[in-house]
């Protein structure tokens, strides 16, 4: 499996603290939690579209950009694709449909 998603965490932690005219991840974070927040919205909504399109490249595309608004938004909650990847591993081999109950016992 590709590092890319430890690597890529790496760079939107060392842009907190970057010039936000010097980089778009920069910009993301000034602009503050509930414009990412609507960024990961719009890319989710147009993946949708893209898988719905029936159209592959768009689908890999608009994903891309799914996910890297969402490892944004981790990064901004100090968090980040390991924190993902355990809770992931932590549903492995559970019933989706215990899991979900599971959830909903501790509410």
């Amino acid at each position: 499996m590709s590092d890319v998603l430890q690597r890529l965490a790496e760079v939107l932690e060392a842009r907190k603290g970057a010039d936000p005219e010097s980089s778009y991840v920069a910009k993301l974070y000034a602009k503050g939690t509930d414009h990412m927040l609507k960024k990961i919205g719009e890319e989710a909504t147009e993946a949708v579209l893209a898988a719905k399109a029936g159209d592959r490249e768009q689908i890999v595309y608009e994903t891309a950009d799914l996910w890297f608004h969402t490892l944004v938004m981790l990064a901004v909650n100090d968090l980040g694709p390991d924190d993902v990847l355990r809770e992931l591993d932590r549903r492995f081999g559970l019933s989706g449909l215990d899991e979900k109950a599971s959830r909903e016992d501790q509410r």
